[in-house]
């Protein structure tokens, strides 16, 4: 079973693929015997694509968080993420039909496009593709000169993704789900359950949490 979120909001179909573009950021050098090297870089901006079905009328199979939405409903929503000029959280749930939780994807994204497509052989459903961005944090850098001589004095802001906290808490970063953090603290996934339990007045849904959450990690 998956579902798939875009910020807060559950999407009614799962998407029937999501194409996910890793880029390549390196650079190929020519020497001056006319031989090639390849500069490696770290990889660029992941790239998601997919289109989704917007039903017009309540299908059994499809999934709701409160009730059917009209697919008015999620193109506003989809035009708010787009003119709000923020990132947000694209999510995917993935569960056995017993409801054993697999694993998710939780990347912090920007969305680049969206088409609405709209088909007579469809009826009065809508068909969106979209096309979604990785964004990462960044943080600034201030120089501050001490004196005349070459010496200066360094000071750089916190990663917008840092460490988990040492103590009671821990802050979410990019593709966390309380499962691996339970795995990552108490070495068992399951346990994932014990801090859900400790931070209900801030996490609504277990499967949904977002980066720079500050979570209450209870004893063992």
């Amino acid at each position: 079973m998956y579902r798939v979120y875009m910020s807060s909001v559950l999407l009614p179909i799962v998407p029937s693929e999501i194409n996910l573009k890793v880029k390549n950021a390196n650079k190929t050098i020519t020497l001056i015997n006319e031989g090639e090297i390849n500069f490696l870089r770290s990889p660029g901006l992941t790239e998601l694509e997919f289109e989704i079905l917007l039903p017009a009328v309540q299908y059994s199979f499809a999934q709701y968080d409160g009730g059917f939405r009209s697919p008015s409903y999620y193109t506003s929503h989809f035009e708010s993420l787009k003119t709000s000029k923020a990132p947000f959280q694209f999510i995917v749930v993935r569960s056995l039909p017993n409801g054993t939780h697999l694993f998710n994807t939780n990347m912090t994204v920007s969305l680049e496009d969206y088409t609405v497509k709209e088909k007579s052989k469809e009826g009065f459903d809508l068909k969106v593709a979209i096309k979604l961005k990785q964004y990462r944090h960044f943080s600034t850098k201030t120089v501050h000169v001490i004196n005349e001589k070459t010496s200066v004095k360094k000071q750089r802001q916190a990663s917008s993704s840092p460490a988990p906290s040492q103590g009671t808490t821990y802050t979410v970063k990019d593709g966390d789900c309380l499962w691996n953090i339970a795995k990552a603290i108490y070495g068992d996934g399951a346990q994932y359950a014990k801090i859900y339990a400790a931070n209900q007045d801030k996490v609504v849904n277990p499967n949904l949490i977002y980066t720079g959450q500050v979570l209450t990690i209870p004893p063992a």
